[in-house]
């Protein structure tokens, strides 16, 4: 039956009415917690109402707290009933002492409207959009624009431009053309391999046609072993590498192999998760192999303090919270320091929950020591087939675990009780804080120590005086005696065995004893203790080679190795409790707590051990929501000099919004799915945008409309880092050694930056190649970094550094002009300049060319060649001013002409063009 039409009209009437009455409730834009709440929480309520203060007794850092009454009894939020929610009242009342914020001016009504609308709409939470899982997005299809077709050389847009170019038609911007291929040239290089490119790969770019000629170079440079020298100096500064302990006296430390292990995992494209998983944990790894180990160093580059008097256990904590608040900012890009003294200011992250992280670290063998226990002793490979024949014969003798404790005992020396572990001194004292000493009739007790199944002590001890008999006994001074011997002198440190007496099982407090009867006095030392390492019988006695093998495994044990810091665990025998700390303080603790993750993340991985492993495959998991965004945004930063998100350090609801969130999870995910953590693919995809190779001319629209360039419709204009302009300097003047790997070098630096009222330790320049190798060789102290590195804003690398803020002083100008390092640089690219062209124009048109990879204006030239004439003049009145200048070469060399081009060379070295990447 077909109704009338005028009963059809009134039904439509009453829909028409019922949209307009009912409508804005039913179709009101749902109001986004993450975006638009949390912001205002965080900037307005937060600073009184957070995880550091509680005011009235109101959090707002939970929805839970939020539906709490506070200290008025009142609810703060009732869902979806503003008018009833405390909250909402304290912000419009018009009664100064109850209206929030306090003692501030009222929200802006717009504020204060996504604020009832949120209420209204039941006051749903939400996770901040960096600590939700990152999906699959999808790639939008953006129309072409401008002139510049496809994209430069008319190649296709890719995923990543497709990202860009819908952000700039939304703000009217349109891309600028493809950079000039020799610009391009040397951006790339700058990019890839930290400097410009090798000739022959600059020569067969620049003198190709072909299409896929770009690609070429860039597949050339990241194949290039300069390309991990480049990319390890943006992960040393997050792993706070130095060759120097730091604190006071900033001795030496031997922590080279790790800074070669990071270059060569760039240069190998270590998958991403791998290279967090052996940095973290290499040492838990099946049957470690010593460059797993080697890993393992980056967080060995912690601070230790050798000064005397300090307490070793208050240092051993200290770089235990740096390593958790290292592996928040450097891996995950989160604050998490703060959470050590109260809950989290901003983050849904508990006060306790910082403990409970500190617990995957809590229990390394590491100690403050002086000699930076633990090592990975380093051997020659005529040493290492021994220790492989070793090892096979041990598994004969043994079960594979206890033929394995065996060798990684000969490895590292570990696990092992410190002496400066001990306690209840008489007559005895830790020595400057670094080691046991016993003095005549000293006593000194090592608490709880686990004896079960041991059967024999190896210890590394030192006597000058070779008098007395130390002893161990049990659980008191008078207790059972477990060993006994007579003091033998030593050349210095020496390792030594002795049987226990007896067996015992489970832990005990074990009680040293030392008569110490032919001392002169009662204050000279006649025995000084290293470690302690309690241990089975060496397996296979009674075979024919037995007394072979040990002698083969005691002189490898004894033999004088390098070394490199390493990280080992504990066994369970020696496993250390965590405890949570009253305000921060280590020296009052308060619950035990068991290691876990913040309950602010997904559930730990099924099957994962709760250890340091465990915390790389949580970390590594794909579902983690900040590894993979933390390292696609670090990437981005050092191609285009500014993240997506700007804030490297903090992805949390305090650091800056993303520009491109949907490319920020597009490019994270596609990491983990489709590239498998290859950080060399990601790098790629990015360099072979048409936004990575447009020009960085720019317009006035640009400048209007975009004057920080954050939509790139334009190259960015970055400065070089202080690498890359010493790399540079020595590529283009013909200086550069290309020598990779080992310690570290010593180039020029003026006197009296190193004072070391400690020992003689001084800066000694470096003979030969060394002294022109990469910046990413030069040797590291903490208390005194290379100035000319530190005055463009190189870190100290005290702690975890994840952004360098650029600065623009005078200093930086005085280095580039009168540092000797520079000013030999422009000596050689003048030496060249003069040796291939004969007239003074074509050799400054060449240095031009060598320094910047294209030709310089007529203008320029002009100007050049006018300081060269005004700097010859000088030097030929001046002759002793030209040896004082040239001074390093050869006398016939030494030059009115030379000086005045060196000077007009170094000239060049300064301009704009050289110094900064465009």
């Amino acid at each position: 039956m077909q109704l009338p039409k005028k009963y059809i009209l009134g039904f439509l009437l009453l829909a028409i009415l019922a949209v307009v009455l009912f409508g804005g409730q039913f179709f009101e834009r749902k109001i986004d917690f993450s975006t638009q709440v949390k912001p205002i929480i965080n900037q307005r309520c937060i600073s009184c109402h957070g995880g550091v203060k509680r005011s009235g007794e109101l959090s707002m850092m939970t929805r839970e707290d939020l539906l709490k009454a506070g200290e008025s009894g009142k609810q703060a939020i009732v869902p979806g009933a503003p008018d009833k929610s405390e909250f909402y009242r304290r912000l419009v009342t018009h009664d100064e002492v109850d209206r929030m914020p306090y003692e501030a001016d009222p929200l802006p009504k717009n504020e204060i409207n996504i604020l009832r609308k949120w209420i209204k709409q039941g006051a749903p939470w939400g996770k901040h959009w960096a600590f939700r899982p990152v999906a699959a997005v999808k790639v939008p299809k953006t129309k072409v624009q401008g002139s510049l077709g496809d994209g430069p050389s008319g190649q296709k847009l890719t995923a990543i431009d497709h990202f860009i170019r819908r952000a700039q038609q939304e703000r009217q911007l349109l891309p600028q053309q493809a950079a000039p291929k020799e610009q391009l040239l040397r951006r790339v290089g700058l990019d890839l391999i930290g400097m410009p490119a090798p000739e022959h790969l600059a020569e067969a770019y620049l003198n190709s046609n072909r299409p896929e000629a770009y690609e070429s170079l860039v597949d050339s440079l990241l194949a290039s072993p300069h390309f991990g020298e480049h990319w390890a100096s943006m992960w040393l500064d997050l792993a706070r590498y130095a060759d120097t302990k730091g604190a006071e006296r900033d001795g030496r430390r031997r922590i080279w192999p790790y800074r070669d292990w990071v270059i060569r995992a760039f240069n190998q494209d270590m998958p991403y998760d791998q290279f967090i998983t052996e940095q973290l944990a290499g040492d838990l790894l099946p049957d470690p192999t010593d460059a797993q180990y080697t890993a393992t160093g980056f967080h060995r580059n912690t601070i230790t303090n050798d000064e005397g008097g300090t307490d070793n256990e208050e240092f051993r904590v200290a770089a235990v919270v740096d390593r958790v608040n290292t592996t928040w900012e450097a891996m995950m890009g989160s604050t998490f320091a703060c959470t050590q003294c109260h809950g989290h200011p901003y983050d849904a992250i508990k006060y306790e929950e910082y403990y409970a992280f500190m617990g995957f670290f809590n229990n390394t063998n590491d100690l403050d020591t002086y000699d930076d226990y633990p090592w990975l002793r380093q051997f020659s490979s005529e040493q290492k087939e021994q220790i492989r024949s070793l090892r096979s014969w041990l598994v004969q003798q043994s079960d594979p675990t206890e033929a394995e404790a065996w060798i990684d005992f000969l490895q590292t020396w570990q696990p092992v009780y410190y002496s400066l572990q001990a306690d209840q001194c008489v007559n005895s004292e830790i020595y400057d804080t670094k080691f046991l000493a016993m003095r005549k009739k000293g006593t000194a007790r090592l608490a709880g120590v686990d004896l079960t199944d041991k059967e024999s002590l190896i210890f590394r001890y030192a006597s000058g005086a070779g008098t007395g008999t130390w002893q161990l006994r049990l659980d008191s001074l008078d207790g059972p005696v477990l060993l006994s011997q007579k003091v033998k002198a030593t050349q210095g440190w020496e390792i030594h065995e002795a049987s226990l007496a007896r067996k015992v099982k489970g832990k005990h407090d074990l009680y040293f004893t030392y008569d110490g009867q032919q001392l002169p006095n009662e204050r000279a030392i006649g025995l000084r203790y290293d470690w302690f390492y309690f241990t089975s019988a060496f397996p296979g006695q009674g075979t024919e080679d037995y007394a072979s093998q040990k002698e083969q495994y005691w002189e490898l044990l004894r033999a004088k190795t390098p070394h490199t810091l390493i990280t080992v665990e504990r066994p369970p025998a020696m496993q250390r409790q965590t405890h949570v700390w009253d305000r921060g303080n280590w020296l009052a603790k308060q619950d035990e707590i068991e290691p876990d993750i913040p309950e602010l993340f997904d559930p730990w991985p099924a099957g994962a051990p709760k250890n340091r492993l465990g915390l790389s495959q949580w970390m590594t998991d794909p579902q983690h929501p900040l590894t993979s965004r933390t390292i696609v945004n670090r990437i981005w930063a050092q191609l285009f000099g500014r993240g997506l998100v700007e804030t490297l350090e903090d992805l949390g609801t305090q650091g800056a919004e993303p520009t491109h969130p949907e490319l920020l999870d597009y490019l994270a995910y596609t990491l983990m799915h489709e590239y498998d953590w290859s950080l060399k693919r990601l790098i790629k995809d990015i360099v072979m945008t048409t936004t990575y190779q447009q020009s960085s001319q720019t317009t006035a629209d640009h400048l209007e409309k975009d004057p920080q360039n954050i939509w790139l419709a334009r190259s960015p204009r970055v400065r070089l880092s202080a690498e890359q302009l010493r790399d540079q300097g020595l590529r283009v003047s013909g200086l550069l050694s290309t020598k990779m790997y080992g310690p570290g070098v010593m180039p020029f630096q003026p006197e009296g930056i190193w004072n070391t009222p400690y020992n003689d330790d001084a800066w000694e320049m470096s003979e030969g190649e060394d002294r022109y190798r990469r910046a990413v060789y030069t040797f590291w102290k903490r208390s005194a970094p290379h100035p000319a590195m530190l005055t463009f804003d190189a870190a100290d690398r005290q702690v975890c550094v994840a952004r360098r803020i650029q600065t623009n002083t005078p200093l930086q100008a005085l280095v580039t002009l009168n540092d000797p390092s520079y000013v030999e640089m422009a000596t050689h690219l003048a030496l060249t300049a003069k040796r291939s062209e004969t007239e003074v124009v074509e050799q400054l048109a060449l240095a031009y060319r060598q320094a910047v990879g294209y030709e310089a204006s007529t203008a320029k030239l002009a100007i050049l060649e006018e300081l060269y004439e005004q700097q010859l003049a000088d030097y030929r009145s001046r002759p002793e001013a030209v040896l004082d200048l040239l001074n390093p070469l050869e006398e016939d060399q030494r030059s009115p002409e030379l000086a005045a081009l060196t000077i007009a060379c170094n000239a060049i070295m300064n301009l704009d063009e050289f110094i900064t990447k465009s």
